[in-house]
């Protein structure tokens, strides 16, 4: 296999005191996303829809809705509007797969983001995905992550 078709993927699991059902509504709600992720989002949950979510000012992540299969599984594509590192990827590039699945009173959220185009790309989603998938956990929990303390540090790098 040549370097070109060799990609890296990004995989976690976290369990969430939540139901699959109110989970779901974290991942295709505008408003419930930017909860946890995100200050602006336009998302069209169906297949062919549109995922656009303003992470932080000037960081947009796009894509589009490829499966949906309500309250266990969305697919979607995943890349950034601004392509200006080496490990951004243009819009619809990648694919990001969750599956809920029923756990005790909670749910089991299984996260895998493929097709990403090098290891340091795969490396650099990994640290976005820590960083966000515990806002995920908490937020559909009924909690409140806080604000988001990389919009903080955006915010204090360009003032």
């Amino acid at each position: 296999m040549d370097a070109t078709t060799e990609t890296a993927i990004v995989e976690r699991t976290i369990s969430i005191d939540a139901s699959p059902e109110t989970v779901w509504e974290f991942l295709v709600d505008p408003e419930k996303l930017m909860r946890w992720k995100g200050v602006d989002a336009k998302l069209d949950p169906r297949p062919g829809g549109i995922f656009w979510c303003e992470i932080i000012p000037g960081h947009v992540a796009a894509g589009e809705y490829v499966e949906l299969d309500p309250p266990h599984r969305v697919v979607f594509t995943w890349g950034w509007e601004k392509t200006d590192s080496p490990t951004s990827i243009k819009p619809g590039t990648s694919t990001i797969e969750i599956e809920l699945t029923p756990e005790g009173a909670g749910t089991r959220l299984h996260f895998v983001h493929r097709d990403l185009p090098s290891e340091a790309a795969a490396e650099s989603h990994a640290v976005g995905w820590d960083h966000y998938l515990p806002r995920l956990e908490v937020a559909a929990a009924g909690g409140d992550p806080g604000e988001d303390p990389w919009l903080t540090q955006n915010m204090e790098s360009t003032s």
